[in-house]
């Protein structure tokens, strides 16, 4: 019976792994001769140095997967990347779909080159060695790019009346791991700590800057800032904020009170008039002869119920 060598997917080997490989073959050669089969130690293993790897974005990501085997010496190798649907990273020889011309493969090991947000998720190492006891071996290993902050988008109202209930907000949507936030006030930074004496509360993971109640001293420049322990915070720019005070003055007072005894005696000089032309009358008039009194027309008597009930002698 022929004696194989056991695959690696390191390239460069040393005296000590040849004499490790030779022993390994001697055994099973021996083995084979007593009729014993061989252990489950040498057939096909995969396994990975790292199953989490967590890079930066824009820097190369290594996936990790070693192999070994009993008899085969060409095994397939192939990576998918599992999500919604399974796509292949790696197959027959090549990389494929966005992965392709940004990757390289060393043994069953993969690297990919500047690394975004998109290319996270779970990765398989499919090894298939046909000639060996076990013929298909896998490993997975997860993939997490962080992104450091982006410039946070601020909704900050320009103006609101004194006493109303306001609400600024901030997002960043695309920094991972989630940043948090903080509000700044005519470029000071706003506490994040509700008590009696501040207007506001803050919500730092939200990006939230809630008011009850608004008042002048609450006019200002607001901005938003987003940071994380990726990168160096970004900020929104700066947008100004007026509480505006609703006030009735005396002169506004005595205004409407004219306005409104003008209106009553215009309408009450509108109803003279109207009387002094008859224009009522005429409307009364109208209405009455429209609305005459017509008397019911006499009974009439049907003769067939007419019964006599005197006889008159002459």
């Amino acid at each position: 019976m022929s004696r194989s060598l056991i695959g690696r997917t390191d390239s460069s080997k040393n005296g000590s792994e040849d004499s490790d490989l030779l022993s390994r073959r001697w055994i099973i050669a021996d083995l084979e001769r007593l009729g014993i089969q061989c252990p489950a130690s040498f057939s096909l293993t995969v396994s990975t140095s790292k199953a989490k790897v967590v890079v930066h974005e824009n820097t190369d990501a290594v996936l990790s997967c070693q192999f070994k085997t009993e008899k085969e010496t060409n095994p397939r190798i192939e990576w998918k990347k599992k999500g919604k649907d399974i796509t292949f990273v790696y197959f027959d020889g090549k990389f494929s779909g966005s992965f392709a011309g940004r990757a390289k493969i060393e043994g069953a090991t993969v690297t990919l080159h500047a690394v975004t947000q998109k290319d996270s998720g779970l990765y398989r190492c499919e090894v298939s060695a046909p000639a060996d006891h076990t013929n298909l071996g896998e490993i997975n290993v997860t993939l997490n790019v962080l992104v450091p902050p982006h410039t946070p988008s601020c909704e900050v109202p320009s103006s609101v009346l004194s006493g109303a209930g306001v609400e600024l907000h901030c997002k960043d949507k695309l920094s991972v791991p989630p940043p948090t936030y903080i509000w700044y006030k005519d470029n000071k930074a706003l506490s994040t700590t509700h008590t009696t004496d501040t207007s506001f509360s803050m919500d730092t993971d939200k990006g939230t800057l809630k008011f009850k109640s608004v008042s002048k001293a609450d006019s200002g420049q607001y901005r938003c800032e987003a940071s994380n322990s990726v990168g160096a915070p970004k900020s929104c720019v700066a947008h100004h904020m007026k509480v505006m005070e609703y006030q009735l003055s005396m002169t506004t007072l005595i205004a409407g009170a004219v306005g409104l005894f003008l209106l009553i005696v215009m309408c009450c000089l509108g109803v003279c008039l109207c009387h002094r032309r008859g224009c009522c009358n005429k409307k009364e008039q109208k209405g009455r002869s429209t609305n005459s009194y017509n008397p019911p027309p006499p009974p009439t008597r049907n003769p067939k119920n007419y019964k006599h009930t005197q006889s008159f002698m002459i």
